[in-house]
């Protein structure tokens, strides 16, 4: 029985030493879904080298999510204001004007002679419609050249009446502009009917053009709206707009609005219930959502301290994570790892507080349990084999 024994140690050595070898390729030789938690918390390619850029990896702590939270948000009220236009419109570039001259008695300038006793003759004359001119004229027959840029219609038929004392017969005058063109706010993109968009003397709101154009014709969960005013642009997401009557502020003239369809994703990594491309609306979800729409943490496989968020980040968000990061000079995007640890009960809050971004890359590590299943997996056929071997010899 002694060698009997002598072997079921021996073979119980071969085992220790075999699981022993196992654990340590547990961060390398074994099958898993990603990087372990301490692979992305010490990993050589965090500091910038030839070969890589680099990145910052930070806790999602209180700090952290108050920087995100300062970070400018896309606004149309905070960035353009809600200034109504004014109620009287002016003549810009480019408008068509016409204008009409009466005169008080026949046989002036611009009123027929009377053909008889019985006939009082015609005491108007319409000016054909003409296009104000880049420097902001239009011509009047014996008036000459009158300025009409950004002025009102009172305004210039007033001037031509003063342009035509003294050669016509107690002249009055109306103008009208029959074709607004500096007036108008252009409409474009995933609309019904791009076209530029005149506004009425009582003043104009971003649905209210829209509206007017026809409508969106993507899905408004997918659609962004682009106002751009002087050199200035801003973008929000068109159910921000619905959502919050106070974003949905006066136009301009000049103003130009496009609507883009932009479909909002992340991806899910690791050991999560759902390792996809995962769809979000334009209005944007929280890592908590995103958390739970990938399908949440697997129980048994995930480690909850090893939730990662990995997104571009603007060099100006960046150095207020990490100020001791080296930016090269020109960089536009740096590669940030934000990590949460789902054990503390605060990190789940904070996780509400933090918006996941269009691309954002959420990973979530495997638990070293794991990767101890994983051994015993492949050790239990051996001792399967072993204890076979043994009873045999008995």
């Amino acid at each position: 029985m002694s060698v009997f024994h002598g072997l079921r140690a021996k073979r119980a050595s071969l085992l220790l030493m075999a699981a022993s070898a196992l654990m340590g390729l547990t961060g390398c030789g074994l099958p898993g879904q990603g990087a372990a938690t301490f692979d992305v918390m010490s990993s050589d390619q965090r500091v910038p080298s030839d070969v890589h850029s680099g990145f910052i990896v930070t806790e999602l702590d209180e700090r952290v999510v108050q920087i995100l939270a300062n970070t400018a948000k896309s606004s149309f009220y905070g960035g353009f204001g809600d200034r109504r236009p004014a109620a009287t419109q002016r003549i810009g570039i480019g408008d068509a004007i016409t204008v009409t001259i009466w005169e008080a008695s026949s046989g002036g300038l611009f009123s027929a002679p009377v053909a008889d006793r019985n006939s009082p003759g015609s005491h108007t004359a319409v000016i054909p419609e003409q296009t104000v001119t880049q420097h902001g004229y239009i011509t009047v027959p014996y008036a000459g050249q009158i300025n009409v840029l950004n002025k009102t219609t009172p305004e210039v038929q007033e001037a031509i009446i003063q342009g035509l004392q003294g050669k016509a017969i107690e002249p009055q005058a109306l103008v009208t502009v029959s074709r607004n063109v500096s007036n108008t706010v252009t409409v474009g993109g995933e609309v019904v009917n791009g076209a530029r968009v005149p506004l009425s003397p009582r003043g104009d709101r971003i649905l209210d053009v829209l509206a007017t154009a026809g409508g969106v014709r993507a899905p408004i969960h997918e659609s962004f709206l682009s106002l751009t005013r002087g050199q200035r642009t801003s973008r929000v997401p068109m159910q921000l707009l619905l959502m919050n009557p106070r974003e949905n502020i006066y136009v301009q003239p000049g103003d130009t609005l496009v609507v883009e369809r932009v479909p909002q994703s992340f991806t899910a990594f690791g050991a999560t219930g759902l390792r996809a491309v995962v769809n979000f609306d334009a209005a944007g979800i929280s890592l908590e959502e995103a958390i739970a729409k990938s399908g949440g943490l697997l129980e048994f496989q995930s480690d909850p301290e090893g939730v990662f968020l990995l997104r571009f980040e603007p060099p100006s968000v960046a150095v207020q994570i990490d100020p001791s990061f080296p930016i090269p000079p020109g960089k536009t995007a740096v590669e940030v790892v934000y990590r949460i640890n789902l054990r503390n009960t605060n990190s789940y809050f904070l996780a509400r507080q933090v918006k996941v971004q269009n691309k954002d890359i959420l990973y979530i590590a495997s638990s070293p349990l794991t990767n101890l299943q994983k051994i015993m997996s492949i050790i239990s056929p051996v001792t399967g084999t072993a204890a076979t071997a043994v009873t045999l010899a008995q």
